[in-house]
């Protein structure tokens, strides 16, 4: 797994939203962007990170900060997932695993002893020029947002 580190170019890509529409980090560029991975739409850990980031979404609109959460689950359980938890930002589906891949954050994981492959919770700071400003992985699922602001301060 190779995750791209600060200073590198971050990968490019295009992927569908929630609602079936393409999104490139190219429409990004002169915004930074805080592009999140996370396991499961609707789950505890994912929930509570997705909730903070509503929940300061506009703060982070004023500083000139987009948000993208990406996950491998499908455009409808993205929709669900926004519905229920009223969710300000683009969720990316990732089904084909490009992007995850591309950012090196789909692996091995261990739950129970049990091993499976799935995506590594991590956080992505994009500058204005499209660079890789900070890596964030041990990603506080009830701060996120703190953590963004603290290491763009």
């Amino acid at each position: 797994m190779n995750i791209p580190k600060a200073g590198d170019k971050a990968p490019t890509f295009t992927s569908k939203d929630q609602n079936g529409n393409e999104v490139s980090l190219a429409q990004f560029k002169g915004q930074k962007v805080v592009l999140y991975f996370y396991p499961k739409d609707s789950t505890p850990g994912c929930t509570a990170e997705a909730c903070d980031f509503r929940d300061n979404y506009q703060g982070l609109k004023k500083e000139g900060i987009e948000v993208l959460g990406v996950s491998v689950d499908d455009e409808k359980s993205h929709q669900k997932f926004i519905t229920k938890y009223d969710l300000p930002f683009t969720l990316l589906a990732d089904t084909d695993k490009n992007i995850v891949e591309a950012y090196g954050v789909w692996g091995e994981k261990n739950m129970y002893g049990k091993k499976y492959m799935g995506t590594n919770r991590t956080t992505f700071i994009i500058d204005e020029e499209g660079n890789i400003a900070h890596v964030i992985s041990k990603v506080d699922t009830k701060a996120p947002t703190a953590q963004v602001l603290e290491l763009l301060k």
